[in-house]
């Protein structure tokens, strides 16, 4: 099981890049999480779609709708895409678990 560090915090992540475990999830995981997947920095527009994505799959034990997403934090349909370019990259640094391949094959409609 891989083990990044970023600013001081271990953070164990899957195979994949995914979080090991779910309730290690803090801001400070996402932003190593995200440096791992090779974004920078999670600016605070990125930071508050992670959290509604995260929320979102508390309360409802799915994955979000990416326009959904977009319009609950008051931005452009297309947030996802354009703040991460791939909403994996998203679940990824929200500390989702990985999604089934029926989720992942409707993103790539």
């Amino acid at each position: 099981m891989p083990v990044i560090e970023y600013s001081g915090v271990e953070i164990k992540l899957d195979d994949e890049g995914y979080l090991a475990n779910f309730n290690d999830w803090t801001d400070r995981v996402a932003c190593g999480i995200a440096e791992n997947e090779g974004i920078e920095e999670l600016s605070k527009d990125r930071l508050e779609i992670i959290r509604f994505m995260r929320e979102y799959y508390i309360n409802y034990k799915a994955f979000p709708i990416l326009g959904a997403v977009c319009r609950n934090v008051h931005k452009p349909d297309d947030c996802v895409n354009e703040a991460f370019i791939d909403p994996l990259k998203a679940w990824k640094i929200a500390g989702l678990p990985k999604p089934s391949e029926e989720v992942v094959s409707n993103l790539n409609r």
